[in-house]
């Protein structure tokens, strides 16, 4: 579903984006530096076209080691150059130094005490290209990024958290509502036609019901989509066993997507406010990551406009504090409209958590080089397309 922009009444630049994967470029800002002892090595990468997902995969085969003993601060757009770094426990110094991987470059490796966790960064930073644009573009696009500054920028989660399929928040739908036929016909059915007709042609399999013709057809690299068609031909019909043959982590990045899209319902509806706070708010402040109760809007008003508060909505979860008031009434009705409780949350072992609505803009620049260049700074968790939509004006097409 395409989702509102802020700056709706400002003429956006068009053009076109990731062209070319060195036309978007990540870099992580470490929350803190390896201190060059301890058991887990941190080597940071720059991987290019490639998921964070696929890179921790061929690091921990080359190392002899388990995927999901891997550690990441956040996941980084496949289409794209990016650097991040990887943790990866009692692995010699030398074998990492040593690697030699398509797509993936080592930068820097180094020792530390704690393996390293999602969240544990400061920001990313961003340089992108916008290809094709009009001669206006640059007065354009600063226009835009001046009411982004002034009011924050909608924290919308962004199209890579839904998948190319743009259905992970329905996986997860399906977790958190106890029904794993579901999530199986849609994690290994319904073809889409972003995808390649092999993998096309191991769904319609799947629907059809011939389970040796999916699991043929399935590339190998697509590894748990095959566990969950091995599962079931031999056991026919155990669909929560096939589910429990995925890794819970990436079990848990399908509910995320979920709590993802449910914050991006809220968010649009109270887009036009979102600078504004409410009596009954949970004020998120920035960057302590805390928040507290408004009780009276007026007088905490000055600091949302300095942008060091801002209202928060709910990642939905069996512990989550709800806003009071008219913002808790809305909270309410998303969980109504889905036919949930906060307490179907448990079985899935989430929690919950506050996310705010908007998100400052730091270190912002505009250039022309072959094409508009921007360069950002976004804090964890927030998405470079989303303050992308905002000046190409491209449809921000998410759940």
């Amino acid at each position: 579903m395409q989702k509102p922009t802020l700056t709706a009444e400002l003429p956006g630049t068009g053009g076109r984006i990731k062209v070319y994967n060195a036309d978007f470029r990540v870099t992580e800002v470490p929350l803190y530096a390896p201190c060059g002892r301890g058991e887990h090595t941190y080597i940071t990468i720059e991987k290019e076209g490639m998921s964070t997902f696929q890179a921790i995969k061929r690091v921990a085969r080359a190392l002899g080691s388990d995927p999901r003993s891997v550690g990441y601060a956040g996941l980084k757009d496949a289409h794209a150059v990016t650097v991040q770094t990887l943790s990866v426990g009692n692995v010699p110094l030398s074998s990492v130094e040593a690697l030699n991987l398509p797509g993936i470059r080592v930068l820097d490796v180094s020792r530390h005490t704690n393996k390293l966790k999602v969240g544990h960064l400061s920001g990313n930073r961003f340089t992108i290209r916008v290809r094709d644009v009009p001669p206006d573009a640059q007065a354009a696009a600063q226009a835009i990024l001046d009411v982004l500054a002034r009011r924050g920028v909608p924290n919308y989660f962004g199209e890579q958290r839904f998948g190319v399929r743009g259905d992970t928040h329905l996986l997860g739908r399906a977790l958190v509502r106890g029904d794993p036929k579901s999530f199986v016909d849609q994690f290994v059915g319904r073809p889409h036609p972003a995808e390649t007709p092999r993998i096309q042609q191991a769904r319609r399999s799947y629907q059809e019901g011939d389970l040796d013709a999916s699991l043929k057809a399935w590339p190998r690299s697509m590894e748990y989509e095959r566990r969950v068609i091995q599962t079931l031909l031999k056991r026919r019909g155990e669909y929560e066993r096939a589910v429990r043959s995925i890794p819970n982590k990436r079990l848990k990045f399908f509910i995320s997507a979920y709590q993802g899209a449910l914050f991006n319902r809220l968010l649009a509806r109270r887009l036009e406010t979102i600078d504004r706070l409410w009596r009954g708010d949970l004020a998120w402040i920035h960057p302590k990551g805390a928040v507290f109760a408004v009780q009276d809007p007026d007088a905490e008003q000055p600091r949302a406009d300095r942008l060091e508060i801002s209202p928060s909505g709910p990642l939905y979860g069996y512990k989550l504090t709800m806003a009071q008031g008219t913002p808790g009434e809305m909270e309410q009705q998303v969980l109504d409209e889905e036919g949930l409780c906060l307490d179907d949350w448990r079985p899935v072992k989430i929690k919950g958590a506050r996310r705010p609505f908007r998100f400052p803009l730091y270190e912002s620049k505009l250039w022309v080089d072959d094409g508009l260049m921007l360069s950002f700074t976004l804090p964890p968790g927030c998405y470079a397309t989303v303050v992308l939509a905002e000046v190409i004006k491209a449809p921000l097409n998410i759940p």
